[in-house]
């Protein structure tokens, strides 16, 4: 795969992301999380089954996501057993 190629499938994938999902730090509550991750999950492995490439920041996104999502649970845990 060329960088050209590289790059396109880059700006594609990060305008799928920025079209259709919120930012980790804008999300409302632990569904809406749920929902981006299998979402993205399904994006991640689209592109390594038909491309055999992942760009990075896919995987970073990822992790920004299951960050927030646990803090969400966190918080939910905490208000349920105080």
């Amino acid at each position: 795969m060329s960088d050209y190629e590289r790059k396109k499938l880059e700006l594609e994938l990060k305008f799928f992301t920025s079209k259709n999902f919120e930012k980790p730090a804008d999300c409302r509550n632990a569904d809406q999380i749920r929902f981006y991750v299998k979402e993205l999950c399904g994006k991640i492995e689209e592109y390594k089954s038909r491309f055999n490439y992942v760009p990075g920041w896919a995987y970073s996104l990822l992790a920004q996501y299951n960050a927030q999502q646990n803090s969400f649970i966190q918080q939910e845990f905490k208000n349920t057993y105080r």
